[in-house]
């Protein structure tokens, strides 16, 4: 589709507006150290873009304060056994980011000395990053004059021009009008528009009058913002539905095991379980034992939904071999993806 009128926006208003009231992140240099001449860490900010991918600011920033402490450099991050990474990661999922992750910091050191490349196109090269975080990486840490287009600004963006089609109908429009309005202080432009869409511009309201760009928004002059971005049709998510066993021996201890490295979850902990597929097959237990029926948990993935039938049982421990014993009060510090701690909450475990 065209742009009814694909007008840059104004650059010198949104950092005039920036400059005042920035957000204060663990991962961002602000405006004012910026201006004297203190520049982000690649380290820091690549970090802090791959854990906000689906993922809010509020939750993100326990997550990258603890990283940061255990591995304070690419080189420490490099150097970690990939359990750990993914132990650190539990709870913040979609997990293929905690593999890339580790992948990249090893690339970054082995092939690169240890300094992230300076250009969108080179960052480009490395696991995990795509069009979205190379860009915000090159722009807020090395100025590159790139447009960082990201669901808060699709959503500015969408207002602004008054799209009348979902988003992603529109994104190359979207692109080229936001690569138009990029100056200088690229960096610091492509942070203050993502601040503006969490702060101003935000999902449920719209607060035109503080808006530095509200002068030339044509949502805001139609009248009601929030009608932007266009929803784009729901497609059903498809139902899933398996079995879960939760195994403990006589003194308590959870038996747990690893998953496949490759596909959803790869490389994170879990209970034994059957196959997941659109109809729930007849339990068949992984060894006999006196079976309980513990519930059902229903867990969301994001083109699916899944329902686990979960069965706890004592077994003794010499019956099981490939896995691994945890202790009740370890298990805070296993690996275990959000969907496997509601599994062993419903067996009482967590």
């Amino acid at each position: 589709m065209q742009l009814s009128h694909p007008a840059p926006v104004d650059a010198s208003a949104v950092l005039a507006w920036y400059d005042r009231h920035a957000r204060d992140l663990p991962w961002r240099i602000a405006p004012a150290d910026r201006v004297a001449g203190q520049f982000p860490d690649p380290y820091r900010v690549w970090l802090s873009e791959v854990m906000l991918q689906q993922t809010t600011v509020a939750t993100v920033k326990s997550y990258f304060t603890r990283f940061t402490s255990l591995w304070p450099t690419v080189f420490d991050l490099a150097a970690a056994p990939l359990d750990s990474v993914l132990k650190e990661w539990a709870g913040l999922g979609y997990y293929a980011r905690a593999r890339n992750l580790h992948a990249c910091a090893r690339a970054v050191v082995n092939d690169h000395a240890g300094k992230f490349p300076a250009t969108s196109a080179a960052l480009q090269t490395l696991p995990g990053i795509g069009s979205y975080t190379s860009a915000a990486i090159a722009a807020i840490c090395f100025d590159e004059p790139i447009a960082v287009l990201d669901g808060n600004l699709d959503r500015v963006l969408a207002r602004y021009y008054a799209v009348a089609v979902p988003v992603r109908e529109a994104k190359d429009e979207l692109r080229a009008a936001l690569q138009a309005s990029v100056p200088a202080r690229a960096g610091d432009f492509a942070q203050a528009m993502m601040d503006l869409g969490a702060t101003i511009c935000a999902p449920r309201a719209a607060a035109c009058l503080l808006c530095p760009i509200q002068p030339g928004c044509i949502a805001t002059r139609q009248g009601d913002p929030t009608r932007y971005p266009i929803k784009p049709a729901k497609a059903d998510r498809p139902v899933r539905k398996g079995h879960a066993f939760v195994m403990v021996d006589h003194a308590g201890d959870v038996y747990l095991q690893s998953r496949p490295a490759k596909g959803l979850l790869g490389g994170m902990t879990e209970v034994p379980g059957s196959d997941w597929s659109a109809e729930l097959a007849d339990v068949s237990y992984p060894l006999a034992a006196d079976w309980s029926h513990r519930g059902q948990v229903v867990h969301v993935f994001t083109h699916f939904r899944l329902e686990l039938e979960i069965w706890s049982a004592q077994v003794p421990p010499e019956t099981l071999a490939g896995g691994w014993w945890s202790e009740p009060a370890a298990l805070r510090g296993e690996a275990l993806p959000t969907l496997f701690r509601k599994v062993l909450a419903a067996a009482g475990l967590e």
